[in-house]
């Protein structure tokens, strides 16, 4: 069986639009050869790149994109870092527009008709993107709290994306579906979550009726000498919370590294709770109670 025909450099290794192939005078038979997938009518990506992420398919169907539409919803969080959850609607590929331009309606893509008036896009990674803020309003309307949380602890948090008074901003300026869902959600977003899983964790021991848990606080010896930085800290009760997230220790060095770390926090009078992977299965009760004991133990009264 003859090979196809090598494609131009330019279009080698990346999705492109049939349009684009054709201009470099590449025949409508090469555009149909086993080596070509074609995740949307128009596009052509080659055989053996990334299809299935979000930014792949993101970047594959910016070939036939509008000019006037943008990535929106849960792809846009996607696309500026956000951490999504799992489901099978945040996973879907959001394109909108602005009436009364139209949205796309192509299978595969959930497109969104939003009402007139400008809108907050920016270019990400050459993408056109709708604002941090307004995506988070967007995905209220199917979100859970929690996710809704993680969410925005991701964006005031180390990404350096928005601030909380940008999400507030958001929440007020725009009321409408969902604003109930944003404003819970509002209240319980924190600066300083490193991970989806600290900030589950942290809405769990609150739920659970315990105290709320500082930040990333900093731990100093009486000297002055720095001995760490503490996931979640009960700083009343001397007690720290750091979630593991390690199934074993594949590094030996790192492993001892820690080892040390753990000592030098309980060395300074701390009670350190360290939450593993299984301790947060189902829900979640064995971390709460491990870090409920602790804080009894060390004076705290429900």
């Amino acid at each position: 069986m003859r090979r196809p025909r090598p494609l131009p450099d330019h279009l080698s290794d990346r999705a492109f639009s049939v349009r684009d192939a054709r201009d470099a005078g590449v025949s409508a038979g090469r555009l149909d050869a086993g080596d070509l997938a074609i995740p949307y009518p128009g596009v052509r990506v080659p055989v053996g790149r990334d299809l299935d992420s979000i930014e792949s398919r993101a970047r594959q169907f910016a070939e036939r994109m509008r000019p006037w539409q943008f990535f929106s919803h849960s792809t846009a969080l996607a696309l500026h870092g956000v951490p999504l959850p799992s489901d099978r609607a945040s996973q879907r590929l959001h394109v909108a527009a602005h009436r009364p331009d139209r949205e796309p309606r192509v299978s595969g893509v959930v497109g969104h008709r939003l009402g007139p008036g400008p809108s907050d896009v920016r270019t990400v990674g050459g993408l056109r993107v709708e604002s941090p803020a307004s995506a988070w309003r967007h995905v209220a309307s199917w979100w859970t709290h929690e996710d809704l949380v993680v969410a925005g602890d991701f964006l005031v948090g180390r990404s350096g994306l928005l601030t909380l008074d940008d999400l507030a901003a958001e929440v007020a300026r725009r009321p409408g579906r969902g604003q109930n869902a944003l404003t819970a959600a509002l209240a319980d977003v924190r600066v300083g979550a490193e991970s989806p899983t600290e900030t589950r964790l942290r809405l769990l021991l609150c739920a659970a009726g315990l105290p709320e848990p500082s930040l990333n606080l900093v731990l100093r010896a009486s000297d002055g000498r720095f001995v760490a930085r503490l996931d979640m800290a009960y700083e009343s009760w001397r007690v720290a919370v750091e979630y593991d997230g390690r199934q074993h220790a594949e590094d030996r060095a790192q492993f001892e590294r820690d080892a040390d770390r753990w000592h030098d926090i309980r060395s300074q009078g701390w009670h350190l709770v360290r939450i593993l992977r299984h301790h947060l299965r189902g829900d979640g009760q064995p971390a709460v109670r491990m870090v409920a004991a602790a804080l009894r133990e060390t004076g705290w009264a429900p």
